[in-house]
Order: structure tokens, then C-alpha cells, then sequence
């Protein structure tokens, strides 16, 4: 595929018939899907309510895509992600755990128990799973979108930095504003499942065409550096005990190609590194412990190092 506005088009058509299902929800819908196209994954951190799997199945189902979804709770065992082998009729037959599709949504994920993350890091980084001492493969695409409550605490067991790590992007989607809410309560009391108005916009195997495209976007030397530096920058901030690692760096690269080609260009600015400087780079950051009782935050590190980090002469240029 070398038309440079397919990912144009699609984001149109995207955008357009998920809000069939979904109000106010393009900004979310938009990082899901430079998520999709820099074949990474997403976090979704959100209080519950605000539409986090309404959007996540309307992104599907507009795409083609086979959706699963597993609820995080302590009980939940690594084979009830991955499957399970059992005997039938004298011989083992493997069951596929809910894992094996398209889209993923782990409702809950710090619910989950360390050992239970441990199995959807594995899928998450190396799109396969272990089971029974045999490696099975993750068919592609392959998107986990997980969501957690940034507000509950209690019963839940934190991601650590390695698998905060693989997700190239956290959303947050936010409380509607007052004229949106109104016009999701309309929209539930004329329907009684606004997903039945999502139609597919294309064929799952264009995706891989797409992919391709993003990663053959331009990528200057002078923007390459900006990304770079900003990355390097959190590493040094005194607010952080932790910045963001080299594979932060890989990250926003691949979602700026990729926010890139929904944009309909075949390069990228130094606005396009800078817009997904938040969403890529927050969640990988971990706050001095000290300098946290003083007020300082992540997403504070982050607007200072863009305030600070300078672009460079030239950048934006191809």
C-alpha cells in the first residue's frame, strides 16, 4: 500500500461510525488506534462508567476484528487467559484461553494476581503463549487494551514497571461534558444496543498493508533527535526515581509514524512526537517518593520537559 492518505480515509470512516456507538470518544479512539498501527497495546485508565468497553467493542467491530474480554479478579489463574490441555478420549486436546483473538480487553488488570500478568506479558511482548511446555502463536493483529481504576486501590495488585512498560500508550477518556452525557442517555433511550449501529469500514487484511505504510513514514534526523532528547530528559528530572527506558524511545517513534499516517502524511513533525509525548511517556515514569508528598507528578514532568526540551533547527524538515 502506497497511498499516503489510506490511514487518512480510514481514521474518517473510523471516527465516523464508531460515534454511532460512542459520544466524545475521539481522542481515546484515536490513541487505540496508533496503538493498532504501531502493533503495540494500550492502557486504559479510567473510573468506571465512562464507556471504556463500549468503545474498545465498537473499535472492533468497526474494524473486523475478533474481540475477547477477560474480568481481572484475584482468582482468575494464567490458564484461564492462555487455556488449558484436557483429556478426551485418551488423548489431550488443547482449548484456547480467551487470549487467542484480535482484541483484547482486560477489564480490571491489576486485579489480576502477579502470576496472571506474568502470562499476558509474555503474549503482550513475544504474541505467543507457553502452555504445557508448547509455544503457540498469537495470530496478528493482536491489541490488548487493558483499563484499571486510577481511584481504587483496595484488592488490587500494581503493574510493575516492566509491564507498564509495554504498553505504548495509556487513554484516558474522561467524564462527558454535560451536553454529551445528555446525548448518551437520548441514545440509550432510542436503542437498546447503540453497537448494533456499527457497521465494518474494512477488511482485517488490509491491516497488515497499513502497518507497513507507518513504518515506512519519514522520520527527519532532527525530529528523531527531539523524541530522543525528551526521553533522555526524564531520565535526569529530579521529580522521577524512574525515566523513561529505550524502549519508551522506540515507542513514540513507532505512534508518531503511526499518528503520521492518520493524519494522511507520509512524514512526521515535531508536533506529532510532542502530542503523544503524554500519552506514551506518563505511565513509564515512577515519582520520587519525596518529591510526591511535595506535589510532584508525572504528568507535571512531562509538560515541563516539552516546555524545556528545545526542537531543534530544521526539525519537521524531509
Amino acid at each position: 500500500m502506497t497511498d499516503s492518505h489510506a490511514g487518512e480515509r480510514l481514521w474518517r470512516s473510523m471516527r465516523d461510525e464508531v460515534a454511532h456507538a460512542v459520544v466524545g470518544g475521539e481522542p481515546a479512539l484515536r490513541l487505540m488506534m496508533v496503538a493498532l498501527l504501531a502493533d503495540g497495546h494500550a492502557l486504559v485508565e479510567d473510573v468506571p462508567g465512562v464507556g471504556k468497553t463500549l468503545l474498545a467493542r465498537a473499535f472492533s467491530r468497526a474494524l473486523g476484528l475478533d474481540f475477547g474480554r477477560i474480568q481481572g479478579t484475584p482468582d482468575l489463574l494464567p490458564t484461564d487467559v492462555t487455556g488449558s490441555s484436557v483429556l478426551a478420549d485418551g488423548a489431550f486436546r488443547f482449548i484456547p484461553g480467551p487470549i487467542f483473538t484480535n482484541v483484547l480487553l482486560v477489564d480490571e488488570i491489576n486485579r489480576a494476581t502477579p502470576r496472571t500478568q506474568s502470562a499476558l506479558l509474555e503474549a503482550m511482548q513475544e504474541r505467543q503463549v507457553s502452555v504445557d511446555g508448547e509455544t503457540r502463536e498469537i495470530a496478528a493483529p493482536f491489541l490488548v487494551l487493558a483499563t484499571q481504576n486510577p481511584v481504587e486501590l483496595e484488592g488490587t495488585f500494581a503493574l510493575p514497571e516492566a509491564q507498564l512498560d509495554r504498553f505504548t500508550v495509556r487513554i484516558r477518556i474522561g467524564y462527558p461534558d454535560e451536553e454529551d452525557e445528555r446525548s448518551i442517555a437520548r441514545r440509550y433511550r432510542s436503542v437498546e444496543e447503540p453497537l448494533d449501529g456499527v457497521q465494518r469500514i474494512m477488511d482485517p487484511a488490509e491491516l497488515p498493508a497499513l502497518r507497513t505504510l507507518a513504518r515506512s513514514v519519514t522520520v527527519s534526523d532532527e525530529v528523531e533527535a527531539y523524541a530522543v532528547r525528551l526521553v533522555r530528559a526524564t531520565r535526569e528530572h529530579p521529580d522521577l526515581q524512574l525515566g523513561a527506558s529505550p524502549r519508551a524511545s522506540v515507542s513514540l517513534y513507532r505512534a508518531a509514524q503511526s499518528l503520521a499516517v492518520l493524519e494522511g502524511r507520509d512524514f512526521v513533525l515535531p508536533d506529532d512526537v510532542a502530542a503523544l509525548a503524554g500519552p506514551v511517556l506518563t505511565h513509564r515514569l515512577v515519582v520520587d517518593v519525596d518529591r510526591e508528598l511535595r506535589g510532584a507528578t508525572a504528568p507535571a514532568v512531562i509538560e515541563e520537559v516539552l516546555a524545556t526540551v528545545p526542537v531543534g533547527v530544521g526539525a519537521g524538515a524531509h
